[in-house]
């Protein structure tokens, strides 16, 4: 779908018109690539905002997934998805993923093995992300990398803290990042999907480490839940997982499952 504005063209129906069937045309065209690949697609014009118009859709459609296109992964686009991108993934009543094509893979005609960096943290939205992931025919050879990141070894030395705690903090979230690997790999594994398994050592922010560890092993997509343990996450899109998918230099999936979406 493309959401167009019309606010430009209200001196100027001609032009309105014109932009229009140049809209409708290029969806024809990217629908025909969807049908030769055996799906039902259909193109479908919505006037308005396209940071309100896509969400309003989805939610009206039904929709399971919004998938938005990103072929530049610069820091100058970055900063320009924020304005669609950013508003698709705060308020869509359903999972979103943005697809970037990593840079110098060029266009991948056809079905290839894939390589998927899931992040888990052990929450019921990162278990509907580790079951997303299970219920899809991946292509034959692709490889499935499953890491947690410790959610204190980032902290260092809080003032308000003593060493001692400071230390059985850090152990307790050691093992609990190592507790959401294992039963993340089951989900996986139940599958018959190769999964590997890591709780990364690299000390930075939780995004940071997942962008890390993306860069390093080369991968293809991220995966990640939309909301983390924490009670703030619950209400509004988690700041890891907007953070991974909006700086990331490739394609990146936050699966929405369970949890309301904003209105």
């Amino acid at each position: 779908m493309h959401v167009l504005d019309p606010y430009p063209f209200s001196r100027t129906p001609l032009s309105f018109d014109r932009a229009k069937e140049l809209v409708l045309h290029n969806l024809e065209g990217a629908v025909q690539v969807l049908r030769q690949a055996g799906l039902n697609a259909s193109a479908e014009i919505s006037l308005g905002s396209p940071r309100r118009g896509i969400n309003k859709f989805a939610r009206e459609w039904g929709a399971d997934l919004v998938m938005v296109g990103c072929n530049d992964a610069s820091d100058l686009t970055r900063l320009f998805l924020g304005s669609t991108a950013q508003s698709v993934l705060r308020h869509a009543p359903c999972s979103v993923e943005i697809v970037r094509i990593r840079t110098g893979q060029g266009a991948v005609v056809g079905f290839r093995p894939m390589k998927i960096l899931a992040a888990t943290d052990g929450s019921d939205c990162s278990k509907a992300a580790l079951r997303s992931i299970a219920a899809r025919p991946w292509p034959s050879g692709s490889e499935i990398k499953l890491i947690s990141v410790p959610e204190f070894h980032y902290l260092q030395n809080p003032p308000y803290l003593a060493f001692v705690e400071v230390k059985d903090l850090e152990q307790a979230s050691l093992e609990d990042a190592r507790k959401a690997v294992s039963g993340g790999a089951g989900i996986l594994e139940e599958a018959g999907l190769k999964v590997t398994t890591d709780v990364p050592s690299f000390e930075d922010r939780p995004f940071r480490v997942i962008l890390h560890e993306a860069e390093g092993w080369g991968a293809d997509i991220i995966v990640v839940g939309s909301h983390g343990r924490s009670g703030f996450d619950r209400v509004v899109l988690g700041s890891v997982s907007e953070a991974v998918a909006l700086h990331a230099r490739c394609s990146v999936e936050v699966i929405r499952s369970g949890v309301p979406a904003e209105t």
